[in-house]
């Protein structure tokens, strides 16, 4: 039972203890290296050619689809794994429950699930749409409900093309659906808060930091309360993330906070640019 109790802890001291440093050390290299230009030049062309909305809405659909081909072949892969990993862990947690542990675990695992997530979605997208009247106000009241149901068919197109059953206590499957949908729903609200205040560098890491500590709590209660097997939660975080960063690009896009990349784009040729030039 002790080692129950030391992944509980390990799910909150992890993430707090590595996520601040990797924060602090690859947001710069990230935003600097040749792969985000290549990124910067490639939105430029997007936007050049269908607008800021036009962009994002291209961004989240194309984004969403590579993430479905990216988890696919990790969900296949992960399957496999059932009878070495997810049964014998199962057994384990399922021969150790104690009741006010379960408790606790029960009354924090409804954190990931649709139902209340829908009420945040909606308070959110009313309270920053009000908070953006002076600005662009429908991209909040577009960007929440979106990203509510982006997550919910992109996991629900993956559930169905894996197809790797569940728990026999419950129906969740690959991926975490709980996970992807704490990660999407507060990422966005963080994203979009980011953009409504001043928001101090080392403050927004804490935050970030919070976030990324929700979700592992929310990942090991999906496994304590038996919703779902330990690859499931593994397989929802990798979704999660990789979904999540392009909900966030797109939100970006669409307020036009990407930074122009260093080499300017041409802008596309105009109906009468092509008729000159083919006479």
């Amino acid at each position: 039972m002790t080692i129950v109790y030391v992944l509980a802890v390990l799910a909150v001291l992890v993430p707090l203890a590595t996520v601040p440093v990797l924060a602090a050390r690859w947001a710069s290299a990230v935003d600097t290296g040749r792969t985000a230009e290549r990124v910067r030049v490639a939105l430029a062309g997007l936007t050049a050619a269908f607008g800021r909305v036009g962009a994002a809405l291209v961004v989240l659909l194309a984004g969403a689809a590579a993430v479905v081909v990216v988890c696919w072949p990790l969900g296949e892969a992960i399957s496999r794994l059932e009878p070495h990993v997810d049964h014998p862990v199962f057994d384990y947690v399922h021969a150790r429950r104690v009741g006010f542990w379960e408790d606790i675990n029960l009354f924090i695992s409804p954190i990931g699930d649709r139902y209340p997530l829908k009420w945040v979605t909606a308070v959110a997208a009313i309270g920053f749409a009000i908070a953006w009247r002076r600005r662009r106000w429908w991209i909040p009241l577009v960007a929440m409900p979106l990203q509510f149901v982006v997550e919910q068919y992109t996991q629900t197109i993956l559930a169905k093309v894996v197809d790797r059953g569940h728990p026999p206590t419950d129906l969740g499957t690959y991926p975490s659906g709980g996970c992807g949908r704490v990660l999407m729903t507060f990422g966005t609200i963080l994203v979009l808060a980011a953009l409504t205040w001043r928001i101090p560098r080392r403050v927004l890491i804490g935050l970030v930091t919070a976030l990324a500590v929700l979700v592992t709590v929310e990942g090991y209660t999906r496994i304590y309360a038996e919703k779902h097997w330990l690859t499931d939660v593994f397989g929802g975080w990798f979704f999660g993330t990789l979904l999540t960063g392009v909900m966030v690009l797109a939100v970006l896009v669409a307020d036009g906070r990407v930074r122009p990349p260093r080499t300017p784009v041409d802008p596309a040729p105009s109906s009468d640019d092509r008729l000159t030039t083919s006479t």
